[in-house]
């Protein structure tokens, strides 16, 4: 008898527990299904920052963070030339007073500027002063080099807290992350930059790049491919406007 009633609590527990699991997963899955849907949303916002655009248009921003890499600039900017193409860059506001002529040239071809900060600072790791002076300073100095009036900032290795949101808001400044990433920092890989920048596409891409070799000579490939698919290539204004 009391075998079977030991059995039987062992059944109950071992019931008890797939339940308490099943519950589990499935709480756990609508938290993910519905952090995903907040994230792919048309305008896409997630802790006071933007990860995409309208994702019902064809518009698809190539976000240039720039605070390095001025020998491959050029190249890209040519080619943004030769496409017709307005873009966004984010530059870092040590590199405008550093490069303060080729920061102009950006401008005088139409492109966005936008903020990188001022030091590439770990931007997640400072306090509300620290942050708002990283995008004070950046945009500081932007006014006086190229007369710009910023209001997007796009944080250094994209590593931010509760106060570099705050800050941003109260300088007038919408945070911007990115949708896809393609790591062109670390992965010196033309046809690896290549693929994930186009790979399943949508409208309302944030496409983040830097001013590398590799993504220099990806450029031309990337800019034929959304030309040949009916994408837009635009400025991260427009795109999240």
């Amino acid at each position: 008898m009391r075998d079977k009633i030991k059995n039987t609590l062992k059944l109950v527990t071992m019931l008890t527990n797939c339940i308490l699991i099943i519950v589990a997963l499935f709480i756990t899955f609508t938290f993910i299904n519905v952090n995903r849907e907040q994230m792919t949303a048309a305008n896409a916002t997630f802790n006071g920052t933007i990860y995409a655009g309208d994702q019902n248009s064809n518009k698809v921003s190539l976000m240039i963070n720039v605070y390095w890499g001025n020998e491959h600039l050029e190249d890209m900017l040519k080619t943004f030339e030769k496409y017709n193409v307005k873009t966004t860059f984010f530059l870092g506001g040590n590199w405008v007073a550093d490069n303060q002529e080729l920061a102009l040239k950006i401008k005088k071809q139409g492109h966005e500027i936008a903020s990188h900060a001022t030091t590439h600072a770990d931007m997640g790791k400072l306090d509300f002063s620290q942050n708002y002076k990283e995008i004070k300073t950046c945009h500081d100095i932007v006014l006086q080099n190229l007369n710009i009036e910023m209001n997007l900032l796009a944080p250094p290795s994209g590593s931010y807290n509760k106060h570099t949101t705050s800050a941003a808001e109260a300088l007038g400044y919408k945070t911007i992350m990115w949708t896809r990433d393609t790591i062109d920092w670390r992965d010196r890989d033309m046809n690896i930059i290549y693929s994930r920048a186009v790979n399943n596409m949508q409208g309302g891409d944030l496409v983040l790049m830097h001013p590398t070799k590799e993504t220099a000579e990806a450029l031309p490939l990337i800019l034929e491919f959304m030309k040949n698919n009916g994408f837009q290539a635009t400025t991260v204004t427009d795109n999240i406007s």
